[in-house]
């Protein structure tokens, strides 16, 4: 008897933790507590009569990012790490800066659709479909203009003017994750063996290596 209860209570507490996700809260908040070292699908509630303003706000949007780099383009994030009341509930936003002519490069959001609103553009945007279409739905947004990426699927922007533009995003999550697919596919930690890459992307060997080379 006591082995089935110690089962039934083990098969519970897997189910409460397994369901701890953010879309549906049973609070009316959860403060993120960075601090704790429980394990949990999203991060520790801290007590509720610890939490300050402080913890559901987040300055710095009007802040142009610095897009002096390879891309031309800032992506300033506003997630649960940089706004700890964003925790369970499901959303979060960014904004991002694009030099003339700069890249946000091709992504993809693993756990959120994402609504793009332009600020200050023209902006090229589009994302592709998944296999085996991978069908390119692509559109130059103007300022006031609203876009959206599906959940998971690749997606870019691309600055097609002579000024700077400005976006700004929402997504789905408090913790929506980036894959930059540059990144993932040459720069992995190990780095991808080239000759699959080669094979995969048809193409010699060492252009496979120059890339790798510099990511």
């Amino acid at each position: 008897m006591a082995k089935h209860f110690t089962l039934l209570s083990l098969l519970a507490l897997t189910c409460c933790i397994a369901f701890a996700f953010e879309p549906k809260p049973l609070q009316d908040f959860c403060v993120a507590d960075p601090n704790s070292s429980a394990r949990v699908n999203g991060l520790v509630c801290k007590n509720p009569m610890l939490a300050q303003a402080n913890d559901f706000s987040f300055s710095g949007l009007h802040v142009a990012g610095n897009t002096s780099n390879p891309f031309g383009s800032r992506v300033t994030p506003v997630t649960v790490a940089q706004l700890p009341g964003l925790n369970t509930l499901g959303i979060s936003m960014a904004r991002i800066d694009y030099a003339p002519w700069g890249i946000n490069p091709p992504h993809a959001h693993p756990r959120a659709s994402e609504i793009l609103t332009v600020l200050e553009g023209p902006i090229l945007v589009g994302f592709v479909t998944s296999n085996p279409e991978n069908r390119l739905i692509t559109k130059v947004l103007q300022k006031g203009d609203v876009f959206v990426f599906p959940v998971g699927l690749i997606h870019f922007q691309r600055n097609v003017g002579y000024g700077n533009a400005v976006a700004i995003a929402a997504l789905s999550s408090q913790n929506p994750g980036v894959i930059t697919i540059a990144n993932a596919v040459f720069g992995s930690n190990a780095p991808i063996a080239s000759e699959v890459l080669a094979k995969a992307f048809q193409v010699d060997k060492n252009i496979v290596d120059q890339l790798q080379s510099k990511f």
